[in-house]
């Protein structure tokens, strides 16, 4: 069905094109509305009848999801938006905004039917469940698997955060609507109400599902750790050009998928043609864009390769790094010699996470390196990685 839905609405498939990716967003979040209207119909109707605060609870879930859906829908719009002098970037953060105001419905919906659970827990009343109950849950349950399927195949081939969301919620509600199903299973052939014990588990999972979803959604719009896979695409792919030794001090922006902007530093020989390496980045940033769909500027960074000293200098000074600490590393290593007195200068990258005194760092490797030789002194700049 998801195959078949994407073959009639959506021709072109190359979801680098923001308005081919905006047709896929548009396509799950009508489905999505249209599906949960006519859920959260037949499941209200169905409660009424029978009697079952957790059948409503669970229709009113549904309501949510619809307008969950045209929130999503109403922040892929806006976020197709051109760029503006207000905002250089253009607007495709709203596509997280989108997400972040999708989860807090979800969290909103679990403190409801935390409410109403805990007074039906006491004041229970057994529901009336009629075969066309069970049908209608049943349906149910199996619709908004499908949907979770669904949206989590289109968060995946467009890579939003949106969407993703909305399959939280759709796997949310499978589980839900499960849990109301056994109540209604046990109430039909115990006669026991257990309906507002269940909803409350439903309503805990729920929470708890959009907590996590709103954590991944702030640490997006806060300024996460990319992905380290994309990083090292990146970084293997950069490397294949042969003017460019190594890189280093790589930076990524967020500014909505689609719209990442990349830098870093690239080594590449001192010896070389300044113009045949101006004319290789440029390349490079090019190759890029169309690689990655990302805004990329690189910084040259010129070093000598062929000097045997340098080359040893550099070895020795990395080991001394490592002895301190496996996971420190050193680039952007030079040397400039002034007769009496040889500058190694150099940076010296930490971990992002540990509690590391910088000065005594830096001060344990100058002793050690001036120990080598009192003619060397170490210029270091400590810094930490940025992915």
């Amino acid at each position: 069905m998801t195959k078949l839905l994407i073959k009639i609405f959506i021709k072109d498939k190359n979801v680098k094109n923001l308005e081919v990716r905006n047709r896929y967003a548009m396509l799950s979040s009508i489905t999505g509305i249209i599906l949960n209207i006519l859920l959260s119909i037949f499941k209200l109707i169905v409660g009424l009848i029978s009697n079952s605060i957790s059948i409503i609870s669970d229709a009113v879930n549904n309501i949510t999801d619809a307008g969950s859906s045209v929130v999503t829908m109403i922040g892929f719009k806006i976020s197709q938006k051109k760029v503006d002098k207000n905002h250089p970037w253009g607007h495709g953060r709203m596509e997280y905004i989108s997400a972040f105001i999708v989860d807090i419905l979800i969290i909103l919906v679990g403190f409801e039917l935390l409410r109403t659970s805990i007074e039906k827990i006491f004041n229970p009343e057994l529901p009336l469940i009629g075969n066309v109950t069970l049908i209608i849950l049943i349906a149910s349950i199996m619709a908004k698997l499908w949907l979770f399927f669904f949206y989590k195949k289109i968060a995946k081939t467009i890579d939003s955060a949106a969407i993703k969301g909305n399959a939280y919620d759709s796997i949310s509600d499978v589980i839900s609507t499960t849990a109301v199903f056994i109540s209604a299973i046990v109430a039909r052939i115990y006669n026991i109400s257990i309906d507002g014990y269940i909803s409350l588990l439903v309503s805990v999972f729920i929470l708890y599902t959009g907590a996590k979803a709103i954590k991944e959604i702030i640490d997006i719009l806060l300024g996460a750790s990319p992905d380290p896979e994309f990083v090292k695409e990146i970084e293997e792919f950069v490397k294949k050009y042969k003017l460019v030794v190594g890189i280093h001090d790589m930076m990524i922006h967020d500014y909505g998928p689609g719209r990442k902007i990349v830098s870093f530093h690239a080594e590449v020989p001192a010896d070389i043609n300044i113009g045949k390496a101006h004319d290789e980045i440029d390349k490079i940033e090019q190759d890029m864009f169309e690689k990655f769909n990302c805004i990329t500027t690189i910084h040259m960074d010129p070093i000598v390769i062929d000097n045997k000293e340098i080359n040893a200098m550099k070895k020795l000074t990395e080991e001394i790094v490592k002895d301190i600490n496996g996971e420190f590393s050193i680039h952007d290593f030079r040397m400039t010699d002034g007769g009496e007195r040889v500058n190694l200068i150099f940076d010296l990258v930490l971990p992002r996470e540990g509690n590391f005194d910088k000065e005594q760092i830096r001060k344990d490797v100058e002793t050690k390196i001036h120990s080598i030789n009192s003619k060397y002194y170490a210029v270091i700049t400590v810094e930490h990685s940025y992915v």
